[in-house]
């Protein structure tokens, strides 16, 4: 084996790693790993050092190259620094997710009456008790579980990726050859590589373009032209640029450094090659992250209108609780059991499957709309998905087709030129930022390739990337190496302001005002057709620099137009009447203009209320332009703040605003609105300021996420009303019973028992089904609504439980203490039955089972507790509960009981629901 071979071998094998081993002790300074007893750098240090430092020498520390790491080095390094994710993003460990489902105020609640009940030695009420604590947990912690997961695997088809220069393993070994022997070898150019941003390392080197997320802590290698939004780092609205030169020593906040980009901010417009220095919780961001004291969001209003509740029936305990046990106390002479009672009382009162409800609800919702292609990041979105009454959207790719055609290319008079095509075509070509839909159009005519032979006549010298403030771009080439033509597109009237003369055949006039008058009346024209125009202008430029900036584009000569044919799909129109049939209403908000704006909306059928143009809204304030855009829908020319402006002037008016889109210039809305909807293949900046994902991008896919949403919404709001009036109601029955009766009305054993079967029963409302009507609206969260509901509804058991009390003790003879079990039982059954038929009464307002059918799951899950509860009082365990079978002769009774309280309930819903309505 000759040495060469011999070498390549020994580099592959482990042992022969060594170098990269060393390397990574580099990187253990760098990012704070490892078990070395010497204090790291700081953060600000190391980045300072990484700005200040040679690119040589910081590749080399770095065990990496211009052209990237190998695979099998990326991989080293992440087994030794871990994946490149913010600690505090991690999955919880499952202990901590067990704690975490345990630790609400209901459950700790709980645990304290169970701490009671055990010191006073009621072991029965102990266990059940405790058991209500471990479902209560158990189920929180599966549905969270299965959850969490079935959110990763959704989140996994939408993560954000990045551009990496991948070397093979040859490449290194070509690399070590060359510096071992001295031999000149010619190893393959390294490739791209699409990379989910986790998998990143530590020398890694990647490409930057327009719209891509700052995937970690990186030092720019080559920039051009680079302008990075820093706002969510600095809270800074203009962009920043970014250059490759060495970083100033005398820099102390990392913030100033201007070759180092930071993890979380984006790329504006330009292009850049960097090299990563931190990952995960070791950059600039991470730090930011650890430090914080609160890194949950903060609570929706569905979530503050839970709390709200919640807090609610606490403090009703607390007045109730110890009324109970003083009445029982004094009227009973038993201070203990009184206080056994009361304590069972308490319990009673507890919603303690409120979290898992909630949970299971959302997650429930977020399955079901992952089926239908719409991916939910965040599950409290799922809320303000059915709360959405004004939706904003972009217009391309959303009401019209991604697919654009190229279907003029005309000169400045509107004659064909195929000269005109050739010079879009190179400008695409050589562009190297972000590639809208607009250059693959172009880029399809390959025919213009052959015919230029571009590979042998061109050479791109440089390039000047589109911003949205000039929106244009060029780029400059070299044709046969005699001169440089510097070729730019963009919007018609940004073309014309750097253009000072026009093509006409082979002659070149200057730009006058008839013959701009006459462009503008061309362009429009091919507006009204519906065609989106874009400007072609060009220059020649001796090839004395190799050079080009902004200022460069000016003294141009407009040689043509290119115009696009973006046709409205097949769906928008009847996705548009369904949504305005559920109460959305759409507003068109796009950086395109008003005539190809008012050519679509006519074509999908959505009436034009008014155009309200970018250049009008900079001139009005925030309280003129708040009025407006209630008027208007459909706003046209617009740049990214102005989108954001609308979007929060629409949220002050006291609208829940969805937003959806995919640009960079989407993204600064997108954070603004309520709930923020994106695509999969949307720029990475859009896809991380988004709530919601959607991986077609329908209208239609978005009008069943609205309902999905809105259905999870009722499905909520139906437990909590149905537990707060059944608690009301049965402390309510308790005050009464416990102030008239010589024994306790029942044990405390009784209402435990009882309160555990009633919340299995409501397992299944998560899966119920949802009235049509209900689905037509906007859902509100109304937190006043429930203290009326509740005290609407919670004494109409009352009246029933006090009937089952006067059948008990006058027909049954029930009235003394050595018959008190007898009582005990006729009311344990009519008070569980009756708390079960209200979860059928105010699930619907409509007649429940013969207008309003519930899903089989709750109807199986309620008859089963149903006839649980018969069965205890029933069956050969009764005596176990303290309990006795009760007389054939109850029944009939207790099913007029029971059918008098649906009728009065029905009637109270239509009352309730004419006056105040129903949600």
């Amino acid at each position: 084996m000759n040495p060469l071979k011999k070498f390549v071998v020994r580099l592959t094998r482990p042992r022969a790693m060594s170098r990269h081993f060393r390397r990574l002790t580099i990187l253990e300074s760098i990012t704070g790993t490892g078990v070395s007893k010497e204090v790291p750098p700081t953060l600000a240090q190391t980045l300072s050092a990484a700005a200040t430092a040679d690119t040589d020498i910081l590749l080399r520390e770095l065990g990496s190259h211009m052209e990237g790491l190998t695979a099998n080095q990326a991989d080293q390094v992440r087994e030794h620094v871990g994946p490149n994710e913010i600690e505090h993003e991690k999955p919880p460990s499952g202990w901590y997710h067990l704690w975490h489902s345990y630790r609400n105020p209901f459950n700790l609640l709980l645990s304290l009456l169970a701490l009671v009940s055990y010191l006073t030695h009621d072991m029965k009420a102990t266990i059940v008790i405790s058991s209500m604590v471990l479902l209560s947990t158990l189920l929180r912690f599966w549905q969270e579980t299965k959850s969490n997961k079935a959110a990763d695997k959704l989140k996994a088809m939408v993560s954000n990726t990045a551009t990496v220069l991948r070397r093979d393993l040859a490449a290194d070994a070509a690399e070590e050859a060359l510096q071992y022997f001295n031999i000149q070898l010619h190893p393959k150019p390294a490739s791209r590589v699409e990379l989910p941003i986790k998998k990143l390392v530590p020398g890694d080197v990647v490409i930057l373009s327009a719209g891509d997320m700052i995937p970690a802590d990186l030092r720019v290698l080559n920039a051009k032209d680079l302008f990075l939004s820093q706002a969510a780092m600095t809270g800074e609205s203009l962009p920043v640029e970014k250059f490759a030169h060495h970083g100033n020593p005398a820099i102390t906040n990392p913030l100033d450094l201007d070759n180092i980009l930071f993890m979380g901010t984006n790329v504006v417009s330009g292009s850049a090659t960097a090299i990563v220095v931190a990952t995960g919780s070791h950059t600039y961001f991470g730090a930011l992250a650890q430090r914080m004291t609160a890194t949950d969001r903060a609570p929706t209003a569905f979530q503050a209108g839970v709390n709200k509740v919640s807090w609610l029936l606490i403090r009703f305990m607390f007045v109730m609780v110890p009324l109970v046990l003083l009445i029982n106390g004094f009227t009973k002479g038993d201070w203990v059991e009184a206080f056994l009672f009361a304590m069972s009382v308490a319990v009673g009162l507890t919603p303690e499957m409120l979290p898992m409800i909630v949970t299971s609800t959302l997650a429930k919702g977020a399955v079901v709309l992952s089926r239908k292609k719409v991916i939910v990041k965040r599950l409290d979105a799922i809320q303000n998905f059915g709360a959405m009454n004004v939706l904003c959207t972009d217009k391309t790719g959303t009401l019209t087709q991604d697919k654009i055609f190229l279907a003029r290319h005309t000169d400045v008079f509107g004659e064909v030129s195929d000269q005109v095509l050739g010079y879009a075509y190179l400008n695409s070509y050589y562009q190297t930022g972000l590639k809208n839909l607009l250059d693959v159009a172009v880029l399809e005519h390959a025919e213009v390739h052959r015919d230029l032979n571009v590979m042998q006549h061109y050479r791109k010298v440089d390039e000047i990337p589109f911003d949205f403030q000039r929106r244009r771009m060029s780029v400059v080439v070299s044709e046969r190496d005699d001169h440089h033509e510097l070729i730019c597109k963009g919007a018609v009237e940004e073309i014309l302001n750097v253009c000072n003369r026009v093509q006409h055949g082979t002659q070149i006039e200057p730009l006058t005002p008839a013959l701009l008058q006459q462009v503008n009346t061309l362009t429009a024209a091919l507006n009204a057709e519906g065609l989106r125009v874009v400007a072609v202008a060009m220059k020649e430029t001796p090839p004395t620099k190799e050079v080009y900036s902004v200022a460069d584009e000016s003294d141009l000569i407009l040689v043509g137009y290119i115009a696009f044919l973006d046709p409205p799909k097949e769906s928008t129109a009847p996705a548009i009447a369904a949504l305005q049939a559920h109460g959305v209403t759409i507003k068109i908000l796009t950086g395109d203009n008003e005539l190809v704006t008012a050519k679509i909306c006519h074509e999908v059928g959505l009436p034009m209320h008014g155009v309200l143009l970018g250049s009008a809204i900079e001139a009005l304030d925030d309280v003129e332009l708040a009025a407006l855009v209630e008027q208007y829908n459909v706003f046209a020319k617009l740049s990214p703040a102005h989108k954001e402006r609308i979007v929060r002037l629409l949220k002050t008016n006291g609208n829940v605003v969805g937003f959806m889109g995919d640009g960079i210039n989407d993204a600064p809305a997108l954070r603004a609105a309520d709930i923020g909807i994106s695509v999969d293949t949307a720029v990475d900046i859009a896809k991380e300021a988004a709530d919601i994902i959607l991986l077609e991008k329908s209208l239609m896919v978005l009008e069943k996420g609205v309902v999905e949403g809105r259905k999870t919404f009722v499905n909520m709001l139906k437990y909590i009303k149905m537990t707060a009036s059944s608690n009301f109601g049965n402390v309510f029955s308790v005050l009464i019973a416990s102030a008239f009766l010589p024994f306790l009305p029942m044990l405390p054993l009784h209402l435990l028992v009882q309160n555990l079967l009633y919340d299995v029963s409501q397992i299944a409302i998560p899966f119920d089904n949802v009235d049509e009507e209900l689905l037509k609206q906007p859902q509100h969260w109304k937190p006043g609504d429930i203290s009326r509901f509740m005290i609407y509804f919670g004494p109409i058991s009352s009246i029933f439980d006090v009937s089952t009390f006067a059948i008990m003790w006058f027909i049954f003879h029930a009235d003394s203490v050595a018959s008190q079990t007898l009582f005990q039982s006729g009311w344990f059954v009519e008070g569980l039955l009756s708390q079960t038929l209200i979860v059928h009464m105010i699930r619907t307002r409509k007649l429940p089972f013969l207008h309003s059918r519930p899903a089989g799951l709750l109807v199986f899950m309620t008859a089963s507790v149903m006839l649980l509860g018969i069965f205890i009082v029933m069956g050969p365990f009764a005596h176990y509960f303290k309990l006795q079978a009760l007389p054939p002769d109850y029944f009939p009774f207790l099913l007029l009981v029971l059918i008098g309280y649906a009728v009065l309930a029905q009637l109270m819903k239509t009352h309730y629901a004419r006056r105040f309505g129903w949600q």
